[in-house]
């Protein structure tokens, strides 16, 4: 007969359990608010990197939670066999607020689908399967996107049957050498490489890419699943450099926390019955999110408290130690620490309560949600030196 422990052994096995890819740290948030979460404990976080980038308006902002509610209470979804207004309502102001009104929306549920519709679309319209994109870049884990994402580790040999070349960020010469092979799709490019450490793609460089991809009829796909809706200080990235993709990919901040993604796409593109599609992509619930998250970029000017915010940050960061230099734009900064501070985001997390983000070993990545105050980064300044000066 078994023993006690043997029989508890022999009853965990039988439960489900997580698949165990995440490293995890030990806090559960219960509640948020704004820029702030609370964790089971009650300990309260100042959240300077919303979840990867995806709190763009703050946590549970009221008109957002009232209209999810809302939503709720007549439908949450049905197919894209029928008609909805709310896809209607939400490409409008999305085309106005972004600056491409003449642009259609595709629908989808995350980044990396955005990615991955955005490259069907281009093989579509050329004609050809090879695609440019660019070292360090990342992209999206599905099958397509994690092709293009310059990270061998997570790239099953399955996803390695892609054709894809990736080329130096920056580099001209070697996207004018490699486009005259003529045998490409698509370039597609982070404005700014986030998961990279927050390297940003030079304006000229990109004017001469969108050049180069005119000149061969190349696609020109611009990710902006990270960097876009309103992070950077502009809608978009891209527009920092004054450039028009053909395609632009877009997600994390456009639900707020609830999942959501799309392309805007150029009229140069001819939509066919059934060449895309998606179960779940554009439903009533998702729509109703994204249409609240614009409303309140709108109306409380955020874009323009990510520029004025964002340059009060880095002015702050000039007084403090520890740093070997600050990138990024907006609400999209990257701290390259030097080598002794590398601890330094868990002692802010563990001991000043404050979430950060990283990239690579000594990268810092801060991706607070549009809404954030100075009040907030000086708490934020302020634990950073004691850290550094312990």
């Amino acid at each position: 007969m078994a023993n006690k422990t043997e029989q508890k052994k022999e009853s965990n096995s039988k439960m489900g359990s997580l698949f165990d890819v995440y490293s995890l740290w030990d806090i559960e948030p219960k509640k948020a608010s704004g820029c702030w979460v609370w964790g089971a404990d009650n300990t309260k976080y100042l959240d300077l990197y919303g979840g990867h980038a995806v709190i763009s308006i703050g946590h549970t902002h009221p008109h957002y939670a009232k209209m999810l509610k809302n939503q709720i209470d007549n439908i949450v979804f049905y197919s894209n066999s029928v008609q909805n207004k709310l896809q209607v309502e939400l490409s409008e102001k999305l085309g106005q607020l972004s600056g491409y009104p003449n642009y259609s929306l595709f629908l989808c549920n995350s980044g990396a689908e955005a990615n991955e519709n955005a490259l069907k679309l281009a093989s579509f319209h050329t004609g050809k399967k090879r695609i440019i994109a660019f070292k360090e870049a990342f992209h999206g884990r599905t099958s397509g996107a994690v092709a293009i994402t310059d990270n061998p580790s997570i790239q099953a040999p399955f996803n390695t049957g892609h054709e894809v070349t990736f080329l130096p960020l920056n580099n001209i010469v070697a996207v004018e050498e490699a486009l005259k092979e003529g045998d490409y799709a698509a370039v597609i490019i982070e404005p700014i490489q986030g998961v990279a450490g927050i390297y940003t793609a030079e304006p000229e460089f990109l004017q001469k890419l969108q050049t180069l991809c005119h000149k061969h009829n190349v696609v020109f796909i611009i990710d902006e699943v990270q960097s876009g809706y309103g992070r950077t200080g502009k809608f978009f990235a891209h527009q920092y450099a004054n450039v028009q993709p053909d395609i632009i990919a877009m997600a994390k901040g456009m639900g707020n926390g609830f999942p959501i993604g799309g392309i805007l796409i150029s009229p140069k593109f001819e939509a066919k019955k059934g060449m895309l599609g998606t179960t779940f992509g554009g439903n009533h619930l998702a729509c109703a999110a994204a249409i609240a998250v614009l409303d309140v970029i709108k109306e409380e000017n955020l874009i323009e408290n990510a520029v004025e915010i964002g340059a009060y940050l880095k002015e702050q960061l000039k007084d403090c130690k520890g740093i070997k230099e600050v990138r990024g734009e907006g609400l999209m900064i990257g701290i390259e620490l030097e080598a002794q501070y590398v601890d330094l985001r868990n002692k802010l997390l563990f001991e000043s309560h404050i979430f950060t983000g990283g990239a690579k070993n000594n990268v810092m990545r801060l991706l607070p949600p549009l809404s954030i105050s100075k009040k907030e980064i000086d708490i934020f300044i302020e634990a950073y030196k004691k850290q550094t000066q312990q």
